[in-house]
This record gives structure tokens, C-alpha cells and sequence, in this order.
């Protein structure tokens, strides 16, 4: 089996398909100014709108439409934030960790400190004897059913969707963002402390200007949506039921990426809002891609067109899979689990 998987991998990576994605790994300075253009300015305008609104005594019902415009630029520039970690973003080491520190304090979240952690989730995504590098919480079907009560509560808890796309991103950005991560290094911590100053002294402006209430007012309903959305796409990028997932020894990056990273087809205005991580199969498969370049890359390789792909209404029933059945190679529910259960049970007792 371990002799198929290296075969695989060897097969995809001499391929004449694999080897042209190179060419969309060039950043290109052009598009990166004018989607820094393109994003920034509009949501600092949103920004500086809903202030005057609320200054002027408009009733903050009237600001959640743009707060969720806002919203959605501001998940558009942690793309922005995510290439810069892969070193993407720009061809200079220097501008890609300028603009990670900018619009890493933007999205509350240390450029140094998440660019490791998310390398080792690119080099584990789908590894079963590797969890818990960057990724959400999946239990096997056995070890649930080994698990004691506690766990199973605990488990069942974490992955209900008000804790999954709620209460996790923000204790995550606003709080767990706030420390190294375990393992980090000295410029980790430093990019945790400098990030930590940079948040600190945006609050502090912007307390001093605008006042601390008309602030939280326009800051807290923006990175609420912000972050529920940022969750829910990592989350149906590696959640879906034909996923991907292997034990170690027969673990293949190259199925990982193609297999376990889903093709996420959004509508256009949504993938742009998105920033192409939809397409995150191609990205698994070449993190060296920039946002800007995913389509185009997608676009001429027919092999990555061949991926099954979800939509916003089939991506839907990821939220109702919980577990990875190692059997059937599928990611299942709870219910799953209990019907499976009953109808082995049944098939005993019949013997």
C-alpha cells in the first residue's frame, strides 16, 4: 500500500500538468497593488461611513448591511494576509512581511506565529496520526466510540455550529491569537508581541477619536461575521463527506491536496470576496500559487477540473458530518453512527 502511495505521488509529481502550475507561482506586482487597492480602500470608506452614521444618530440596524460588506473585505484581506505567510503574495521576502504585520493586525492575528503554525497544516492536512496541526477537531468513529462521556460531550459541544462558527473564532483571533503558539520561536513571540502593540495602538487612535463606544460599534458586529466566515470556508475546505484521511504510513500529500481539500465553486461575487480559496484543492497542491492566480491555474489544467466540487447548498451538509469512518472512507454524522450501529446489531442477533 505504502509502495502505491509513493508510486502516486512520483506519478503526479512528473507529470507535464503538475510541472506547468510553476508558471502561476510568479507573483505579478500589478495585481497585488490593485487588490490591496481594490480591498483596503473600500473597507477603510465602509469604515469611515458607518462612524459618521453613528455620529449622526443613525440607528445602528441601518449599519449591519454595511458591516457585512465590510465584513466580507476584511476576509478578503486575511487571503491577502494568508498569501504573505506562504510568501506568495509578492516576489520581495520584505513587502509580503510588511503587508503580513498590516493586515495581520487588521485581522488580529500575528504574521510570524500563524505562518508556522499553517505550514505544518499543509504538511499534515489529511495525516490521521498528525491532527491537530492547524485543523478542526475530527474524531474517527472508533475513538468516539471509545471515548468516555465527557469526551463524546466535549466532542458533540466543539462541533455544534454556534461553538464551530461563534464562540471559536472569536475566542481564537481576539484571544488565542494573543500568544505563541506552543513550539514557537524568538520571532514568533516577537511577531505575537508586535501585532499585540499595533492592535493596541489601533484601539487606543481610534478610542481617542471616535470615542471607545462608536468604535466596539462598528469594530465587534464586522470581525463577528468576518471570523464566522473565515471558520466556515477552512472548515468546508477539509469537512466534507468523500474527504481524505490516512494513517501516516499510507498517507499521500498529493491525495491530500486533491482528495482532502475541497474545490469550494462559490458564485463570483463571493469567490472574489473570498480571494479564490474556494479553489483550494489547486492551493494544497501548490501553495506558492497567489489568490490572483488560482483561477487562471484552474482555468488551463482539464486535471484539476476533473475534482468533484461543492457548492454553497451541497456544502451545507458538512455541518451535519462529524466523524471519519476509516472503513467506509467517509466522513459521517452522528446519526450515521447510530443507524450503523443498530444495523449491525441487528445483523448479529439475525446470525
Amino acid at each position: 500500500m505504502q509502495s502505491e502511495t509513493v508510486d502516486l505521488k512520483k506519478q503526479i509529481a512528473q507529470s507535464d500538468w503538475y510541472k506547468g502550475l510553476s508558471k502561476y507561482e510568479k507573483p505579478n506586482v500589478p495585481k497585488a497593488t490593485w487588490q490591496i487597492l481594490n480591498t483596503f480602500i473600500p473597507y477603510f470608506a465602509l469604515w469611515a461611513v458607518m462612524v459618521r452614521m453613528l455620529q449622526v444618530g443613525v440607528s445602528f440596524w441601518y449599519i449591519l448591511p454595511i458591516a457585512a460588506v465590510a465584513a466580507g473585505l476584511l476576509a478578503r484581506i486575511f487571503i491577502f494576509f494568508h498569501d504573505c505567510c506562504h510568501g506568495s503574495f509578492f516576489a520581495s521576502r520584505t513587502a509580503n512581511k510588511i503587508l503580513g504585520f498590516v493586515s495581520g493586525v487588521l485581522v488580529f492575528t500575528p504574521h510570524e506565529d500563524w505562518r508556522r503554525t499553517h505550514s505544518q497544516h499543509h504538511s499534515s492536512s489529511g495525516d490521521l496520526d498528525r491532527r491537530g496541526n492547524g485543523d478542526v477537531w475530527t474524531m474517527t468513529t472508533d475513538e468516539y466510540l471509545a471515548a468516555s462521556k465527557l469526551q463524546r460531550f466535549t466532542y458533540r459541544l466543539f462541533r455544534s455550529p454556534p461553538v464551530l462558527f461563534v464562540i471559536a473564532p472569536l475566542f481564537m483571533f481576539m484571544l488565542l491569537h494573543r500568544f505563541p503558539h506552543k513550539g514557537a520561536g524568538r520571532r514568533e513571540r516577537h511577531s505575537v508581541m508586535i501585532t499585540n502593540f499595533g492592535i493596541l495602538g489601533v484601539v487606543t487612535l481610534a478610542c481617542a477619536t471616535i470615542g471607545w463606544r462608536t468604535y466596539l460599534m462598528v469594530q465587534v458586529p464586522i470581525v463577528f461575521i468576518a471570523f464566522g466566515i473565515g471558520v466556515w470556508l477552512f472548515y468546508v475546505q477539509h469537512q466534507f463527506e468523500d474527504d481524505y484521511w490516512e494513517h501516516h504510513g499510507d498517507w499521500d500529500p498529493m491525495r491530500a491536496a486533491l482528495e482532502g481539500s475541497s474545490y469550494y465553486k462559490l458564485p463570483k461575487v463571493l469567490q472574489w470576496f473570498t480571494g479564490n480559496i474556494g479553489l483550494h484543492h489547486v492551493h494544497h497542491l501548490r501553495p506558492g500559487i497567489p489568490n490572483y492566480n488560482l483561477q487562471q491555474a484552474l482555468d488551463e489544467t482539464p486535471a484539476l477540473q476533473e475534482v468533484p466540487h461543492l457548492t454553497l447548498l451541497t456544502s451545507l451538509k458538512s455541518l451535519f458530518l462529524h466523524l471519519w469512518d476509516e472503513k467506509t472512507k467517509k466522513l459521517v454524522g452522528f446519526g450515521w453512527l447510530r443507524t450503523h450501529r443498530r444495523a449491525s446489531a441487528s445483523a448479529t442477533l439475525s446470525r
